[in-house]
Formats: C-alpha cells, structure tokens, sequence
C-alpha cells in the first residue's frame, strides 16, 4: 500500500483544510441508495422535530402575552423559550449535516473519511450516516484540537506536511 502526502492548511480557526483530493466511495451503488433513504428518513424526522419545536414555541408565546405571571413564572417560560430555541437550531444544524451527506452521495464520494481518505466503517455509518470521518480520525482530530498553541489563534496560515 503506497502512502500519500497531502498538504494540510492550518486556517484562523485551526480547523484543517484538506486540499482537493478525489476520493470515490467504495460503497456500491445498492448500498449509496440504502444509506440515501436511511438520511432522508432521519431528515424527515429532524424536520418534523423542527416544526413541533416551532408549533411548541408559537403556543408558549401567545400564551405569555395573554396573561400577567408573577416574575418568577416569567423567567421559567423565557428559559423554556430559551431552550426551544437552541433544539431548533441544533436541529437545524443536523439537517445541514444530513443534506451535506445526501450531497456525498450524489458526487460518490460517501462514505469516505475526509482527512485520512479511508473507509469509514459501514456499522458507523448506520450509527451516524451524516459523519465525514472515521472513528480515529475523529479521536485524532480532536487531540490535535486540544494540543493548539495559542500561535494558530492568532490568525496566522500556517502548512504542515502529513502522511495519510
């Protein structure tokens, strides 16, 4: 097996960017069509999710204006409000995640780690279809994230040759 070098850019906010490599998925046609419904139907759900939380959050508010609560009643329903808010938009963010993976699917390219260009596991994909990366590199990445010196925050590009 040969390795590869890739050049990794170190941007502002120290996430790695890794330059246009092509990787095309080892998953068949069959198992890109399996896993395309499984993210639709889990997209689906998120979005019913959405418009509950949204439904929830119209009847908290018409309620709020109806009635005069002691202060105390009103600091507990903006907290509830509060964390309807952060569900919507955390479910929404999931279903960027999810579209981004149907977009995958399309180019061929699901299904394939983004910073080691490996297989991603199929049991992983069944857990998180929407991940980009395998289990390691996920570890990895996070480590890498944990150790920055403050030099990279400060905005400054810097480029770091690695094997993959």
């Amino acid at each position: 097996m040969s390795e590869r070098k890739t050049k990794t850019k170190i941007v502002a906010d120290n996430t790695p960017v890794q330059e246009a490599i092509s990787r095309k998925t080892y998953l068949s046609d069959e198992e890109l069509e399996y896993f395309r419904k499984l993210i639709l139907k889990r997209r689906g759900e998120a979005l019913e999710d959405i418009d509950q939380m949204n439904s929830r959050l119209e009847d908290a508010q018409e309620q709020a204006e109806g009635y005069t609560y002691h202060m105390a009643d009103s600091g507990t329903d903006a907290m509830e409000r509060e964390m309807l808010y952060l569900m919507i938009s955390r479910q929404q963010k999931f279903v960027g995640y999810l579209d981004r993976a149907l977009e995958r699917i399309k180019q061929k390219t699901y299904g394939v780690c983004k910073i080691t260009g490996k297989p991603i596991p199929k049991e992983r994909l069944e857990a998180v279809p929407h991940t980009e990366t395998t289990v390691e590199a996920k570890l990895e990445e996070k480590k890498k994230n944990t150790n920055v010196g403050k030099a990279e925050s400060s905005g400054r590009v810097e480029y770091q040759e690695e094997d993959s």
